[in-house]
C-alpha cells in the first residue's frame, strides 16, 4: 500500500468514526423536536407517520437507481413492522418519559439481539452471550424496580414503550442480517415504509387525535424532520459499511451522552441513582455484546 492509499484509507475511517457520532449526536436529541411538535397539538404518531411519509417518498427519489424490485414476503413485512416498532416506540416513549430512563432501557438491545440470533439464526449462546443476558437483565432490573410492588416491572407506558422500541430495534437489526441479500437501500425504504403504514393505521382506528394545526412553521418543522431522518439513515449506513460492527456498537453507545446533555439543558431532567447503577450495567452489556462480536469475527 502507497502513504498516499494508506492516508486515503485513514481519512475514510475518520469520516466514518464521524458519521457514526453525528447519527448518534441526532438520535440523542431528536426527541426535542418530537415534543415541540407535540405541544403544538401534533400527536406522537401523526408526527411519526408524516416525518417518516417524507423520508420515504425522499428516499424513493434519491435511490431510484438502486433500487430493485422487491418480492413480497413474511421477512419484508416483519422488517417493515420491527421499523416501526421501534421508530414508533422511541418517539412516544421519550414524549411520555423521562428521555435518558427511556434511553436506558432502549440499549437492552443487545439482550434482545443474543435472544434472537439464537432463535432466528441459529446462533450458539456461549458464556459471552450469557454474561450479556445476566448483565442486561440485572442493569434493568435496577432500573425498573418498585418499591412499593417489590417487583422489577415497568412503572409506566414510557417504560413500555422504551422497551418495546428496544426490542423492536433488535428485531430489525436480527432481520436485516437475515436477509443480506436486500440491498441497504431497499432496507431503507422498507423500513420508512412500515412507519408510514402502521402510524396511517393507528390514525384511521383513532389511535392518534387529528392535527388542527395551520401554522406554516409547524408543518415546516415536520419536512424538516423528514429530511433529518433521511439523513441520518444515510450518514449511519456510511459509517456501518466502513467501521467493524463491533465499534460501532461502543461509537453508538455515545448517544446515551448526547441525550443525557440534552435532556438536562432542554427539559430539565435528571436520573436518581438506582437509574444510573442499572443504566452503566446496560451500557456494559452493549459494550460486551460488542467484545463478544470482535471475538468471533476474528476467530
Amino acid at each position: 500500500m502507497t502513504v498516499r492509499q494508506e492516508g486515503s484509507g485513514k481519512k475514510e475511517k475518520r469520516a466514518a468514526v464521524a458519521s457514526l457520532l453525528t447519527g448518534a449526536l441526532i438520535w440523542g436529541v431528536i426527541w426535542y423536536p418530537y415534543r415541540i411538535l407535540r405541544d403544538a397539538g401534533i400527536d406522537g404518531v401523526v408526527a411519526s407517520a408524516a416525518t417518516y411519509a417524507v423520508a420515504f417518498v425522499l428516499g424513493l427519489i434519491i435511490f431510484r437507481r438502486s433500487l430493485t424490485r422487491l418480492t413480497p414476503s413474511w421477512t419484508l413485512l416483519w422488517l417493515a413492522l420491527a421499523s416501526a416498532g421501534c421508530n414508533l416506540g422511541y418517539v412516544l416513549a421519550t414524549l411520555n418519559g423521562e428521555v435518558m430512563r427511556v434511553l436506558l432501557l432502549f440499549y437492552l438491545a443487545p439482550l434482545w439481539t443474543v435472544l434472537l440470533a439464537r432463535l432466528l439464526l441459529g446462533e450458539r449462546l456461549n458464556r459471552a452471550g450469557a454474561c450479556v443476558i445476566a448483565l442486561a437483565l440485572a442493569g434493568a432490573a435496577t432500573m425498573l424496580w418498585q418499591t412499593a410492588v417489590g417487583w422489577p416491572v415497568p412503572r409506566d407506558v414510557a417504560d413500555w414503550f422504551g422497551l418495546g422500541a428496544g426490542f423492536s430495534f433488535a428485531l430489525f437489526n436480527v432481520l436485516s442480517l437475515y436477509a443480506d441479500d436486500i440491498s441497504i437501500e431497499n432496507k431503507s425504504v422498507v423500513s420508512f415504509a412500515g412507519v408510514v403504514a402502521v402510524g396511517t393505521a393507528l390514525i384511521l382506528a383513532g389511535g392518534a387525535p387529528r392535527p388542527t394545526v395551520n401554522a406554516a412553521s409547524v408543518w415546516l418543522l415536520l419536512a424538516l424532520i423528514g429530511v433529518v431522518l433521511l439523513f441520518v439513515n444515510l450518514v449511519v449506513q456510511y459509517g456501518l459499511a466502513r467501521v467493524a460492527a463491533n465499534r460501532a456498537i461502543v461509537i453508538m453507545l455515545s448517544e446515551v451522552g448526547f441525550a443525557a446533555l440534552s435532556s438536562w439543558l432542554l427539559a430539565g431532567e435528571l436520573l436518581g441513582l438506582r437509574e444510573w447503577i442499572g443504566g452503566a450495567m446496560i451500557v456494559a452489556a452493549a459494550i460486551l455484546s460488542a467484545k463478544m462480536e470482535r471475538h468471533e469475527t476474528t476467530s
